[in-house]
């Protein structure tokens, strides 16, 4: 190869791909090709007197030998040197190819989510420097695409087309990421796992549907979901999934839980003792791994470390097939304990003990779903540096074979996500440098202060118990709050068990008492911290504007808006066990609208293409809660405005001498809801 100073590249450079067109070269062509003519106005073309050459790899060309790998070489005359993007394999040949549109084209990973399109250029300069890739510290590394509900409705089609799910795998390609699981029990009719494999992802499977196949109990409805009663009918579902999938690229799941992703002796209550539970789910892991080993050549398996599998196998009741990479879990918040199941909460370690000598991964949560106290639609509400210690400490106890977070929505998490990212591929992460890289990306100006308020965010979260990872994302202010009305709409006055893991025990005043105090108490911090927020955005150009206000903005009015709705609706409860039910009218109603005010922002958000991204918000799930709280003011009215909801007007609204004389067939218009406690209001509280 000759060297030379620097290659010219603009509109009129021609591209020779000569590495054949396989449909995953085929869609990362469609990438460069598309960033081509963003940057340079005009769709690129294809020749034999090409200034970039895009190939696999030859002996000659010194490319690194290990999997995915790439280089980057120079030929030709120092008057016209050619780019030789040089692939060890076919991943290798896209990540190669993303390279050149990362730091060639200068095209952001998150571009579509971050709306940040290339700058436009006549030409580019390309120094005539020799690239080799680094090896990822993290052979298998990736996103579940899970509790994605605002993917599923952001357009008409379900399930979701290509139009959704293409940018979901190709920002997690760009991110170097090489395997997906696409989604969470959606349609197999859907384009969702083909498109992804036809993108060059590897496809591994959720826990809940081991080796991909489908759920029993949609096979073979009415039939208890009982691998002792019917392990032929479980196999057959079993050796399906691995007959449509033998050709493709699978990390394949291994695992034997229950329907409905819990435990199977839920559906099978004769394995009573630890030693049947183990013994069942050794035998049928080793029964998939033979099945899958005598279908695929050499396969890559792993297995679960989930839930009470993780006790199960550090019991030692659970025997693991040789080669498999073992999976462990954190428990939604970030931290590698077993998860809180309700009020239990034993934070078991979950990481492969010492001397473990077999492979190892992680899977890892940045955004979760939890019915308690998850980020959903959110980022992650705990710090960074959580995030970076975490999986600095899995990795250093030798889990580092595979790395698969859950993604959630993608949007809402954008920054997580590049933190994760950079430290699947250098094993290890400086939050601070990357928070600085990542701002940078996206702010022309106000860069520090904007690093400021994601400093600041999660020191605005609430902590609801007494470790670190116990910090509250968006649905702590909606799951909590609901049960909490369902419970004093139907009566209930002693202690909801539902709420100890936040609430501990006690009456069901004083357990709502706590989580009003909770909200009160975050409430001035999240204030501050919007004002902040949009002082701020008045310095930013308008489409810096925009993004700060969906990625940050967006999200503070959430937590806000819930912290004022839960502090209120715990007020009207408190309010209305006293007997005062005009009070607890007014509270309910600052319930009601302050709810609303965080729907509102959602609303707000959704501009251009992110137009109906959140109509599906069915597990923070806005709406329900509004509903919850509209239909609580209207129980505590009829406590004391029935039946004719115009009690509390004449007692307090009406003047004093009207009330003595007036005709009830000409005062009979009750005032709404939102009237009458904002009139009340200026009576009990001003």
């Amino acid at each position: 190869m000759n060297s030379c100073r620097s290659l010219s590249l603009s509109a009129a450079s021609l591209y020779d791909i000569q590495t054949g067109w396989t449909r995953p070269i085929e869609h990362a062509w469609s990438m460069i090709a598309r960033d081509h003519a963003a940057v340079f106005g005009q769709a690129p073309v294809q020749g034999s007197a090409a200034s970039v050459v895009v190939r696999y790899a030859q002996e000659e060309d010194g490319c690194p030998e290990w999997p995915e790998a790439f280089s980057f070489r120079f030929s030709g005359s120092e008057a016209a040197p050619v780019l030789h993007i040089i692939g060890r394999d076919e991943l290798g040949i896209i990540y190669g190819l993303l390279h050149y549109s990362r730091y060639i084209l200068g095209v952001d990973p998150f571009w579509f989510w971050s709306e940040l399109p290339p700058a436009r250029r006549d030409s580019i300069l390309v120094p005539v420097e020799n690239v080799d890739s680094f090896q990822p510290k993290v052979r298998y590394r990736g996103w579940f695409v899970n509790d994605e509900v605002c993917l599923i409705g952001w357009k008409e089609q379900y399930p979701p087309g290509e139009e959704v799910w293409q940018p979901v795998f190709e920002a997690l390609l760009r991110c170097g990421g090489n395997m997906v699981i696409p989604g969470t029990d959606l349609p197999r009719t859907g384009i969702h796992h083909s498109l992804a494999a036809d993108m060059g992802l590897w496809i591994t499977h959720h826990h809940a549907e081991p080796l991909g196949a489908e759920m029993f109990l949609r096979a073979f409805p009415g039939k208890q979901a009982s691998y002792k009663e019917y392990p032929g009918l479980f196999e057959q579902l079993w050796r399906e999934a691995i007959r449509k999938q033998k050709d493709e690229k699978v990390l394949w799941v291994l695992s034997f839980r229950g329907q409905g992703d819990k435990p199977f002796w839920e559906n099978d209550p004769g394995f009573d003792t630890p030693e049947k539970r183990g013994a069942l789910i050794s035998s049928v892991v080793r029964k998939q791994y033979d099945m899958v080993s005598e279908a695929v050549p050499q396969p890559v398996c792993c297995m679960a470390m989930y839930g009470e599998i993780t006790e199960l196998y550090k019991q030692g009741y659970i025997e693991v097939p040789p080669g498999v990479i073992k999976i462990w879990a954190d428990n939604g918040y970030g931290k590698m304990v077993s998860r809180r199941h309700g009020n239990l909460n034993l934070r078991v370690p979950a990481l492969p003990s010492a001397g473990d000598n077999g492979k190892n991964g992680v899977y890892y949560h940045v955004t979760f779903h939890d019915l308690q106290a998850s980020n959903h639609l959110t980022m992650f509400p705990a710090p960074a540096e959580l995030i970076a210690d975490e999986l600095d400490q899995a990795f250093a106890a030798g889990a580092d074979e595979y790395l698969l977070v859950n993604s959630g929505n993608i949007l809402p998490h954008l920054y997580t996500l590049d933190l994760v990212a950079e430290q699947w591929a250098t094993g290890c992460v400086k939050p601070e440098q990357q928070l600085q890289n990542f701002i940078g990306r996206y702010y022309t100006q106000q860069q520090e202060e904007i690093a400021g308020l994601y400093r600041s965010y999660p020191e605005c979260t609430i902590a609801y118990g007494p470790n670190p990872d116990d910090r509250a994302g968006d649905e702590f202010y909606h799951h909590p709050a609901r049960q909490i009305m369902g419970y004093w709409l139907r009566g209930q006055t002693a202690g909801d068990e539902r709420l100890q893991w936040s609430a501990g025990s006690g009456t069901f005043l004083e357990q709502v008492r706590r989580f009003r105090e909770r909200a009160e108490a975050a409430v001035p911090g999240w204030d501050t911290l919007r004002q902040r927020c949009v002082q701020v955005m008045e310095h930013l150009p308008e489409d810096e504007q925009h993004r700060l206000n969906h990625q940050l903005l967006v999200q503070i009015d959430l937590h806000l808006s819930g912290c004022r709705g839960l502090a209120s609706i715990c007020r009207a409860y408190e309010a209305y066990s006293g007997g005062h039910y005009p009070q607890a009218f007014i509270h309910a109603s600052h319930a009601v609208w302050n709810y609303s005010e965080g729907k509102a922002a959602l609303q707000r958000a959704e501009q251009g293409r992110w137009e109906h991204f959140y109509r599906a918000d069915w597990l923070t799930n806005l709406d329900n809660t509004i509903q919850h709280a509209d239909t609580v003011r209207r129980f505590v009215r009829i406590q004391g405005d029935s039946p004719d909801m115009f009690l509390w007007y004449k007692e307090y609204l009406m003047p004093e001498t009207e009330k003595h004389i007036y005709l009830e067939n000409t005062h009979r218009n009750p005032l709404s809801d939102d009237e009458l406690a904002q009139r009340l209001e200026s009576v009990f509280f001003l």
